[in-house]
């Protein structure tokens, strides 16, 4: 069985489904509401274990009534959260998000001052058991830490790249494979050109690097050239979650012996089918319906 860890933050998702995106101040009224766990890593977790992989989530969570939910839902999802830690008297953190009737989305998060920084509990932890660690860089010493005891054991690396206001130069330098979100490589290279971009983030790592493009597919550089994976059509419901899910069904596969441009293939394919659902964890599939789906766009 493919052990996986992924190491970051967990969130509380509290989405408001509307018929448009306010495009200015006012009063809105939502259709639906639900509440369901996410983030970056959490999410990628949940998508790596209904993949069937034997998953760790490793993070920070309040000893608060939100803290509990969101660990009892990812233990209900096949996610063993022993390695979590919980901080007395803390606040969990949450994002308020609002989905239109196009599945495109608003996410504001509050990423919670209580759940300290600080990795160096990580050390305590034998990353030696794990076929790959993935980091989101939502919590930057934890990656960091996370990267670097993995290295040391050789186990591979994933980073989620998505935007943050911090300097992931060091988390990219550690990963064996970096897949950015549009936003997230044009803010850490300072170019908005896909190409250019990846190339630019392919200098500084002896890793592969990706950019996720949403339903446009994603692109990756091999040989120096640009590569490129379509994006899979679906009726489109929610896209809430939708490159988290990349991230685990990426790393999935890579550990599963995958070469890259199947990897990318199944990771699509992964993330279009969970877009078919509300919500960022809800339509994730298991690999016999993922294969299936996949086989009819041979």
């Amino acid at each position: 069985m493919i052990r996986i860890a992924c190491v970051g933050i967990t969130v509380m998702d509290r989405i408001y489904y509307v018929e448009n995106l306010p495009a200015e101040g006012g009063k809105y009224v939502a259709q639906r509401y639900t509440e369901v766990g996410g983030g970056p890593a959490a999410t990628a977790a949940v998508a790596a274990a209904k993949l069937g992989a034997q998953v760790d989530f490793i993070g920070r969570v309040g000893d608060d009534d939100t803290g509990n939910s969101l660990l009892a839902e990812l233990e209900s999802l096949g996610v063993n959260t022993r390695y979590t830690r919980r901080y007395t008297r803390a606040n969990s953190s949450q994002s308020a998000i609002m989905v239109d009737a196009h599945g495109e989305r608003i996410i504001i998060n509050y990423p919670s001052p209580d759940l300290l920084p600080d990795a160096g509990w990580l050390n305590a932890i034998d990353f030696s058991q794990w076929d790959v660690v993935l980091a989101d860089v939502r919590w930057h010493e934890g990656a960091k830490q996370a990267f670097t005891l993995a290295r040391q054991a050789g186990v591979m690396t994933v980073l989620d790249g998505d935007v943050t206001p911090q300097d992931i130069s060091e988390l990219v330098a550690l990963s064996d494979h970096a897949a950015f979100s549009e936003p997230g490589l044009a803010r850490f290279t300072s170019i908005k050109e896909t190409e250019n971009a990846l190339k630019k983030a392919q200098s500084l790592t002896n890793g592969q690097v990706y950019v996720t493009r949403g339903g446009e597919g994603c692109d990756w550089i091999k040989n120096s050239v640009l590569q490129h994976q379509p994006g899979f059509a679906v009726d489109v419901v929610d896209t809430t979650g939708a490159g988290d899910v990349f991230h685990g069904a990426l790393a999935f596969s890579l550990a599963s012996g995958s070469v890259t441009e199947e990897a990318v293939r199944f990771a699509c394919g992964v993330a279009a089918l969970k877009c078919t659902r509300p919500g960022g964890r809800a339509g994730i599939p298991d690999c016999d319906q993922t294969r299936y789906f996949l086989s009819l766009f041979v």
